[in-house]
Order: C-alpha cells, then sequence, then structure tokens
C-alpha cells in the first residue's frame, strides 16, 4: 500500500492510492450505492452510465450536526478505467457559495490483487489554504476508508 500526493496550483488536487485489491471490487466500490455508503457516504444513489445522475449524502453528527449531500451528474463512465463527475457540494442556505468540482478518477491494475487510484479534483481555486487542506484530508481519509473496506 502506497499514498501520494501532487497539488497543481491551487485548482487542483491529485491523490494516488494502492488499494490492496482486484480492479472489479474496487471499481464497484465507487460506482455500487451499497458498497459507497460503507466508506464514503450514509446515503447513495448513482446511476452507472454517462449522462446518469448521483447524490451522496452524509449524515450530521455531535461535531457536525448538519448533514452534507454531494451530486451531480456522471460525466465519462468506463468500467474498470475511469470515472468522471461533477462534483456540486450544496452551501449552507445562509452563505449560498456552492462549491462545484470535477472530480476524476482513474483505475489501473497493477496486478490481480492491487489497483492504483487516482482522485483528481479539479475546479475552481480553494477560497483559502485551509479549505486545500481540508479537502486533500477529505480524500485522503476517503481513500483510507475505501482500503480498510477492500483489503
Amino acid at each position: 500500500m502506497s499514498n501520494g500526493m501532487d497539488i497543481d496550483g491551487e485548482s487542483q488536487i491529485t491523490l494516488t492510492r494502492t488499494i490492496d485489491a482486484h480492479i472489479d471490487d474496487v471499481f464497484a466500490a465507487w460506482t455500487d450505492p451499497a458498497l459507497i455508503e460503507q466508506w464514503q457516504a450514509d446515503e447513495a444513489e448513482l446511476d452507472r452510465f454517462e449522462g446518469g445522475e448521483y447524490k451522496f449524502t452524509t449524515f450530521g453528527d455531535d461535531e457536525d450536526p448538519e448533514d452534507h449531500t454531494v451530486s451531480g451528474e456522471i460525466l465519462k463512465f468506463v468500467d474498470n478505467e475511469k470515472l468522471v463527475m461533477s462534483w456540486v457540494h450544496k452551501a449552507d442556505e445562509d452563505d449560498g457559495d456552492d462549491l462545484i468540482f470535477v472530480l476524476e478518477i482513474d483505475f489501473k491494475a497493477l496486478n490481480e490483487d492491487q489497483t492504483s487510484v487516482t482522485v483528481t479534483e479539479r475546479g475552481l481555486a480553494h477560497s483559502d489554504p485551509e479549505s486545500r487542506i481540508f479537502s486533500i484530508e477529505a480524500w485522503s481519509a476517503a481513500l483510507e476508508n475505501l482500503a480498510e473496506v477492500l483489503e
């Protein structure tokens, strides 16, 4: 298992993680709502085709009581190779600043039991260094959760 991270300017974040699992299982974990709910969201809906829509909701807790929802469109869907999604995080009613990104996930079989996953988040520059750090930490944690579920 290895981790990697590249930061290109302020509009792109790229993280790469090797997962000790077959590429079929890793791709399914990103595209099957029942599996998504095991590592990324509390509720997941996803249409498994280009032009389909998705919606992921994470429920609030004691530390952060508000539910968080991301939704968007599947821009590219290539089995076991690539998933590209518009990524829209609705802002609180108060500030009205939605976060909009394109999320690209590339999958590469390294061997029968290892898959490289590269997550690239592209979009408008993060408003401040804290939001970039938050995004990097959130994707790192998500990839860690994915590895724990699959390995």
